[in-house]
């Protein structure tokens, strides 16, 4: 029982003083098959590890001690060295951002709180959007997976990615939140129905990923939903969106990349980032499953904010110097979005191109 052909078993007393563990910690590791015993004494019940593996149980535990589920962790240990360092750092990304997430969402609770009666404040005043939208397949793709809405009260950007599949999660993201334009919501409700509206259209794409072959639907969200002079933002994926206030342009989402997540750690610079071959590369986007979490924030409106909400189709080839000059040129939002389709076909239009313009003027 304690020796193959080979080479010589180790009791778990052996195996866990070798790994550092405790005699107990490797169970939880056999059933989902990340590291079952070598052999188990049919009689006692005891179990017996091979040499080869101490290193994988090493770093079993170094991964739960980072929070990472078991089935992720299968994956790692089934990839390249290469390959599983990325994994590790992709996910340890999505924890950041998650982290991010929820001190953004805890910094707005504390000034929701401390300012009290403020948001019925923000309810008094009353605003117009003049608004133009425009999609477009591209010079590459032959099909556009890309989708935009534009109302008096919700702008909305969805980039669906797998074909088919992508086209229709997209669709469903976009349905969701534009339902939010028949409802009446409150300034001091905004996050909460545009969290609701991102679970309705998870479920949807779950829904789809059922219905096809291989189980698989992903698209990025990116939606602003007004109320009085406070719009709340809802963000997932590379999609984007910008604020033209006077005269200077804010990102006000931040890409929920592979990429990203190395320039915000200082392992790459924003230059390099524009060439990396993984750049496309999400952590967090709308796949179904329920466990990727959007970014929820509110924004103050003024008269004259000019709104640009993009797929990456424009984002990536038109630099945002670029962006800048056309959305503060004084074009109207319809001739603005014909213009910054075109310089994206200018730049080769490799992808997909959706954008959504919108003005706050006086109601």
């Amino acid at each position: 029982m304690r020796k193959d052909s080979r080479v010589q078993l180790v009791t778990i007393g052996a195996f866990a003083r070798a790994t550092r563990l405790s005699p107990k910690a490797p169970r939880p590791y056999a059933e989902p098959g990340l590291l079952p015993p070598a052999a188990v004494d049919r009689e006692s019940g005891y179990r017996y590890y091979h040499p080869s593996q101490v290193e994988p149980a090493r770093l079993i535990a170094w991964l739960r001690r980072l929070g990472m589920p078991l089935a992720r962790i299968r994956d790692v240990l089934e990839r390249t060295p290469e390959a599983a360092a990325a994994e590790v750092a992709a996910y340890w990304a999505e924890v950041k951002a998650e982290t991010d997430r929820r001190e953004q969402l805890a910094r707005f609770l504390i000034d929701h709180l401390a300012k009290g009666g403020a948001a019925m404040q923000h309810e008094q005043k009353r605003y117009e959007i003049r608004y133009a939208i425009r999609t477009d397949t591209g010079k590459v793709r032959t099909s556009n997976e890309d989708m935009a809405y534009a109302g008096p009260r919700v702008l909305a950007v969805a980039d669906g990615m797998r074909g088919e599949a992508g086209a229709s999660a997209s669709a469903a993201a976009i349905e969701a939140v534009r339902a939010l334009e028949e409802r009446i919501v409150p300034a001091s409700d905004l996050l909460n129905a545009l969290a609701e509206a991102v679970n309705d259209a998870d479920r949807a794409v779950q829904d789809i990923a059922a219905s096809t072959g291989d189980g698989s639907a992903v698209t990025t969200l990116t939606a602003m939903l007004w109320s009085g002079s406070q719009i709340g933002l809802v963000h997932i994926g590379d999609t984007r969106a910008y604020q033209l206030r006077e005269n200077r342009l804010y990102q006000i989402t931040h890409d929920h990349t592979y990429v990203q997540s190395l320039v915000d750690e200082g392992r790459l610079s924003p230059e390099e980032a524009e060439s990396h071959p993984q750049r496309a590369l999400l952590v967090r986007a709308l796949t179904g499953t329920g466990s990727h979490q959007p970014d929820l924030s509110t924004h103050d409106v003024r008269v004259g904010d000019r709104y640009l909400l993009c797929s990456d189709g424009l984002s990536r080839v038109v630099s945002e110097e670029t962006l800048h000059a056309t959305l503060a040129s004084g074009d109207s939002p319809a001739r603005t979005v014909a213009r910054l389709v075109e310089l994206a076909h200018l730049a080769g239009a490799p992808d997909n191109i959706a954008c959504v313009v919108a003005d706050v003027a006086p109601a």
